[in-house]
């Protein structure tokens, strides 16, 4: 399942990850750490809406 930043509109793909935060594809949404932001604009997890 994808995730949408509503702050940016960035979407978090867990099957490529996010490279700028250290974050390796293959990785769930739900596995990210607590203290993970989007790397557009920073927001926190608690932006994110499920996307699909």
């Amino acid at each position: 399942m994808r995730w949408i930043c509503t702050n940016c509109g960035y979407i978090y793909d867990p099957a490529t990850g996010d490279t700028v935060g250290g974050i390796a594809p293959g990785t769930s949404f739900d596995d990210l750490p607590d203290d993970w932001v989007c790397p557009v604009c920073y927001a926190n997890k608690d932006r994110f809406d499920p996307l699909d």
